[in-house]
């Protein structure tokens, strides 16, 4: 099977390519080369700015694949590019969505791929909205053969994914841990959450590469394990070999704080996410995530704690979560001397 990623670099991506490799898959990366990654061995690498769009049609003359994945469009005007590339070129174009794309808040405490597409809360999450009606419009009136794949909170060896936390410098949570300091947990710490690895994920991806009867339909790809944000940050401490020091601060206290954290949290971490797998497993019979969040996170303090470099800090971020505390802590305090006068 011949398969074109499109990006194949990133935390989920990465996990896709390594076991599409394993599964003897011709694999293609196209990227732009700006970030140094080992490929594994058979795979091709080709250095191609996706958004040169005469470049890339021109990189994709007499070629054609059985499966190509998109892991970097964000906006329809991406999706609009690829629809132009692809037409003709690939039997399945899978488009990597985002679970933050339902419905917020739910109606229903279980998400299945039936739950309405809603979230006013995040740009991001409602591009990626503009982009699944565009593949949609495009297999309803063309036959395109789009699929859809919608991950939640995914991480790896090199991520630590909690409700607060800086993506890009994701130590920095597990750094405030281990100095003592507190920790933000969203709300009251009892919103039910899915965090998936990397590697189960991946399973339900390449498992539906070049799958005819995955055309036209959308799917999430997550853990079935449950637990609180508190529950979930309690492990990490206890990976890190810290006592855990939660501090629970409303998300739109927070928001409030951090205006950029709107979507991230309002529109996605402070409302529960419990995700039926029924549809993956059905059109991917094996799949299922066995990686239990406790295992996982120690493998990824592992990775960190192995080399002292990595383990870069967000000073910006971690200066302002210690403003919202203080501003939270001292809050109540002054609530608490009003109602006792």
């Amino acid at each position: 099977m011949k398969v074109l990623f499109i990006g194949g670099t990133g935390i989920i991506s990465t996990a896709c390519t390594q076991l599409a490799a394993e599964r003897g898959i011709e694999l293609t990366l196209w990227n732009r080369g700006r970030r140094a990654v080992d490929v594994p061995a058979g795979v091709k690498t080709i250095h191609v700015d996706v958004e040169d769009e005469a470049g890339a049609a021109r990189a994709l003359e007499g070629a054609s694949f059985d499966a190509v994945v998109d892991w970097i469009a964000f906006v329809p005007g991406q999706v609009e590019r690829d629809l132009r590339l692809f037409r003709g070129r690939t039997r399945q174009y899978i488009f990597i969505s985002s679970a933050s794309a339902y419905q917020k808040p739910p109606t229903h405490y279980l998400i299945t791929e039936s739950t309405p597409l809603a979230n006013p809360y995040w740009e991001y999450s409602r591009n990626k909205i503009a982009c699944e009606e565009l593949l949609m419009r495009a297999y309803r009136e063309e036959g395109f053969p789009m699929t859809i794949v919608r991950p939640s909170l995914t991480y790896g060896d090199t991520q630590v994914t909690l409700a607060v936390n800086s993506w890009t410098k994701s130590y920095s949570v597990v750094d405030r841990m281990r100095r003592g300091k507190k920790v933000i947990v969203p709300g009251d710490g009892t919103s039910l959450w899915v965090i998936t690895h990397n590697s189960d994920f991946a399973k339900g991806l390449v498992g539906l590469l070049g799958r005819h009867q995955a055309i036209g339909h959308a799917f999430h790809i997550t853990s079935d394990e449950v637990m609180t944000w508190d529950q979930l940050y309690r492990i990490v401490c206890e990976a890190a070999g810290v006592e855990p020091r939660l501090v629970h601060i409303p998300s739109e206290f927070i928001a409030a704080c951090v205006p950029e954290e709107v979507g991230s949290l309002i529109g996605d971490k402070s409302q529960s996410a419990v995700f039926d797998n029924s549809k993956i497993k059905r059109f991917v019979p094996n799949y299922c995530a066995t990686m239990p969040f406790a295992q996982g996170i120690r493998r990824t303090l592992a990775w960190f704690d192995a080399d002292p470099a990595r383990k870069v800090v967000d000073t910006e971020a971690d200066a302002a979560w210690d403003k919202i505390i203080d501003a939270f802590e001292s809050g109540t305090r002054e609530a608490l001397r009003w109602f006792r006068l």
